[in-house]
């Protein structure tokens, strides 16, 4: 493949990670020739790597750690016991500095920036609330806010006393929120009276007051003004007076952060399967320190003095990168809206405008501005743009090639791949090394990536399961509510037992400095759409509540280098039609339930939906059939309780073939 871009001896020179290296070799007596080689020390001497990220970023715990990896299981892995800290510490440690910590903006223009000792201040005021609502260390605090500083504000509350956050995108629907929220019995609710997005306000408090009356574990809500400055929601306490700063409650500026394990739970996030309840994974304080560091650190080169952006909403993992790229002493710029409104140029305005160095967004974002036929680099000013990435599907060579012909020459860009599963990515970008058309630099330090074919054996230049063959940190602590880790092993390491199988296609590209790599799609059935992960089992409860549909199936198609497309397939009562009326009503159900994200490209009407004989809908099978794959090696159909069922999907893929040929 194309070079693309390579790196001038300055950015080499001046890159973080060039650092590292000079440290290693200074401290540690450690020698590397290329990235590959560092690479390779950082996953066989795991405490090694692990402790130098520790000492090199200057982690402060109250407590030392006893030693790195007590237990390399997984799952099961124990990292750093003894240590004592708190996330929240190593973001507020550079409240000394004189720029920004958060800059905002929003689709209609109203932004502003908050400096680092409001932030401090205002963290410490509504942490002090909290504590006089009765929260505690391990109780959870969940928001339904859009991605505003308050959202920031309010996580960091949280994580200093020791509680655990959960954030929900306003957009998404009661029925998605309360099945990610009822499981683990939140005591408080930070939730807007609505959010913008494409022109129109969205008013939510009567979703809010559905979501408050179906969690009877609330004791207190907090409402924060979003739409109506002078908004209000019955017995809740307004945000402004929980995170004023006036001399009143000048002593609580200062409060006193919870000192917690490095795996105590800082957050709840959530990623789904094909069936069941989306699965609430835990990840903690530690972990997701060491892997921002490291990630945004070392791969990102994002530092002190950098103003760093991902388009992201907060139902996305993007979102909590981006926020926990704090810890780094950078100022992170919020975009609250739709990106292509009131044209595509909207973000590339903000970037512009805001003079941000690092700015990221999803796949499906540049491959929209492509398609658009903008031209960010002439239309606006991007001299502060160094560094570009993308992440949420696969970013196709067409995108590669529009980026340095439309957005800039001189642009380091960073496609990751990775997961809301961990917070972190399993191979991604790095300064220091040419950027080829197509593929994603490098493997992440630390983290063992190889391509596994069904007998587990590592393969290189061949396209296998991502498998990461060693623990990270960042990995779940646990599932909430999953009683003997069942949920978390059948998630990831039952496939490959003491392996994580990540779920998707990947192939590793043997390149001078290092190994680079391809991603695929997802080789399970979850739904990817637009950087957000959303289990079928969810549109399925949406849809099928409607009387007419009895059954469904659907798939989300992720093609290398082409838009994905998902089908929805739904088997209707007899003497229903698939007419508009029915399918507007389909489509609003999902957007009622999910978010409009989820909304299909194509419904289907078919007579039956393919079935094991457990019972189970066949969701990967029919994926890969649509993918390309033979019938004979994706269903076997002695093990169906409907063979008959294929024959209407082979000929669906076949057609659909011919189509995009």
């Amino acid at each position: 493949m194309n070079v693309l871009w390579t790196p001038s001896p300055e950015r080499v020179g001046n890159a973080r990670i060039t650092a590292f290296g000079d440290w290693l070799r200074a401290e540690r007596g450690l020698h590397f020739a290329d990235y590959e080689s560092m690479w390779t020390w950082s996953v066989t001497d795991l405490e090694g790597f692990w402790s130098a990220i520790w000492q090199f970023f200057d982690v402060r715990p109250s407590r030392p750690y006893e030693r790195v990896l007590a237990d390399a299981r997984m799952p099961g892995a124990v990292w750093f016991p003894g240590a004592r800290l708190n996330f929240v510490d190593q973001v507020l440690r550079h409240r000394t500095s004189k720029r920004s910590a958060i800059v905002f903006r929003n689709e209609a223009g109203d932004g502003g920036e908050v400096g680092w000792e409001e932030l401090q201040a205002q963290v410490a005021n509504l942490a002090q609330t909290l504590r006089e609502f009765g929260v505690r260390p391990g109780d959870r605090v969940v928001a339904y806010l859009p991605n505003i500083p308050a959202t920031v504000i309010a996580f960091l509350a949280v994580a200093t006393i020791g509680a655990v956050w959960s954030v929900c995108s306003p957009d998404m629907g009661p029925l998605a929120v309360l099945d990610r929220f009822r499981q683990i019995e939140p005591k408080v609710l930070i939730a807007c009276d609505g959010y913008r997005y494409g022109g129109k306000a969205y008013d939510r408090r009567e979703v809010v007051a559905e979501l408050r009356a179906a969690l009877p574990s609330l004791t207190h809500a907090i409402c924060v003004p979003v739409l109506d400055p002078a908004a209000a929601l019955p017995n809740a306490l307004r945000w402004n007076d929980v995170i004023r700063t006036d001399p009143g409650r000048s002593s609580q500026r200062q409060a006193a952060s919870e000192q917690v394990a490095f795996d105590h739970p800082l957050w709840i996030v959530y990623s789904s399967g094909t069936s069941g309840m989306p699965k609430a994974i835990v990840h903690g304080h530690g972990g997701i320190l060491v892997e921002t560091l490291k990630g945004a650190g070392l791969h990102n080169d994002i530092g002190c003095g950098d103003r760093f952006n991902w388009y992201s909403s907060t139902g996305w993992i993007m979102w909590n990168c981006q926020v926990a790229a704090l810890v780094l002493g950078c100022t992170i710029c919020l975009y609250d809206g739709n990106p292509a409104w009131p044209d595509f140029g909207a973000l590339w305005r903000f970037v512009s405008e805001e003079r941000i160095d690092f700015f990221g967004a999803g796949a499906a974002y540049y491959a929209n501005c492509m398609k658009a036929g903008i031209e960010p680099g002439r239309q606006f000013d991007l001299a502060a743009l160094r560094a570009l990435g993308s992440t949420g599907s696969p970013l196709s060579s067409d995108a590669y090639r529009w980026i340095y012909a439309a957005v800039k020459r001189d642009l380091w860009l960073t496609a990751v791949s990775g997961g809301t599963d961990f917070g972190g990515a399993f191979v991604c970008g790095l300064p220091t090394l040419p950027v080829y058309e197509g593929e994603m630099q490098c493997r992440a330090l630390g983290a063992r990536v190889e391509a596994w074919d069904d007998a587990g054996r590592p393969r290189l230049d061949e396209v296998g399961e991502l498998v990461c063959a060693a623990p990270l940190p960042s990995m779940p602590l646990y599932f909430w509510n999953d009683p003997g880790n069942v949920r978390l092993r059948e998630s990831y390491f039952d496939t490959f037992p003491g392996a994580w199988r990540h779920g998707d296609w990947i192939r590793l590209v043997p390149r001078p400095q290092a190994v680079g790599a391809v991603i695929y799609g997802r080789s399970d059935a979850t739904i990817n759409r637009h950087g957000i992960r959303m289990g079928t089992a969810e549109l399925y409860r949406a849809v099928e509540a409607l009387p007419e549909v009895l059954d469904s199936l659907v798939v989300d198609l992720e093609f290398l280098g082409r838009e994905s497309y998902m089908p929805l397939f739904v088997v209707l009562r007899p003497g229903v039609s698939l007419d508009a009326d029915l399918r507007a009503r389909v489509n609003g159900e999902i957007k009622r339930a999910l978010s409009a994200r989820h909304v299909p490209n194509e419904i289907i009407a078919i007579a039956e939906v393919p079935r094991t004989l457990s019972g189970k809908k066949m969701e990967l099978p029919i994926k890969k059939l649509l993918l390309g794959h033979p019938v004979e090696k994706v269903a076997n159909p002695d093990a169906m309780a409907n063979p008959a069922s294929l024959a209407w999907f082979v000929a669906f893929a076949q057609a659909r073939a011919a189509a995009t040929r």
